[in-house]
């Protein structure tokens, strides 16, 4: 049987990430004179990738942005990020010890994330994670970004998986409408950066701490999803 496949969102679910990400977008709207964001407008800007949550991040603040002055904003985000990688980045409390339980299990994991790829791996390899996982995609690894099902439809090509034995984690929307789309199910992690409750979100299973992740729980969403959809058992 094809080893069971967890795919992991990447800020606000695997990794707590607020604090380097609220630096560094205020860093980078700084050089316009656009005054800073809190943690509590992380909400309403992250899940799109950097470049979209500048632009939430001017528009929140009342100054729109032209596409010309996008690129260069961009890469004073991007130098910023990676020059103070790690930072205050760090795992969620028992991610680690889930993870190493889901790998003794045989289960593959994968990252999907629609930060840029290759922020993603550079945050991924400082907090030496890299091992744990068998693919790692981001917001511009393909033409298309969560929530378009392909995104994680070629992430689970990467990663060597099967669809009728992948489960999706994720903290927004974002996250729970791709598995969907791709028709898997999905685990909610409540402690992210979603704008509304992650039960209003329909995912499959709701767990509030990662000490609930385990192989039994993964192997009954994938059990239980299947027998509830024959056509995709059937494939």
């Amino acid at each position: 049987m094809t080893p069971a496949l967890v795919v992991f969102d990447l800020d606000g679910t695997l990794l707590d990430t607020h604090t380097d990400l609220v630096e560094s977008l205020n860093y980078t709207i700084a050089a316009i004179g656009v005054a800073p964001v809190s943690y509590d407008d992380l909400t309403h800007l992250v899940g799109h990738g950097a470049k979209v949550m500048i632009e939430r991040a001017c528009g929140l603040r009342g100054h729109p942005l032209a596409q010309e002055q996008l690129p260069a904003l961009l890469n004073r985000f991007i130098a910023h990020y990676t020059d103070n990688m790690p930072g205050h980045t760090a795992p969620y409390p028992s991610l680690v010890e889930a993870m190493d339980q889901l790998k003794s299990a045989g289960c593959k994991l994968a990252v999907c994330t629609n930060k840029l790829e290759g922020l993603a791996r550079n945050l991924i390899e400082k907090l030496e994670l890299t091992h744990y996982f068998d693919a790692i995609t981001g917001g511009d690894t393909f033409t298309v970004r969560k929530p378009d099902a392909q995104h994680l439809l070629g992430t689970i090509e990467r990663a060597g998986g099967d669809v009728r034995r992948t489960v999706m984690i994720g903290d927004s929307v974002n996250d729970i409408l791709v598995a969907r789309n791709a028709g898997v199910p999905s685990i909610a992690v409540p402690f992210g950066y979603s704008d509304v409750p992650v039960e209003t979100l329909g995912p499959t299973s709701v767990i509030t701490h990662f000490k609930e992740l385990t192989p039994a729980l993964i192997d009954e969403l994938i059990e239980d999803f299947t027998s509830a959809t024959p056509a995709a058992a059937a494939g």
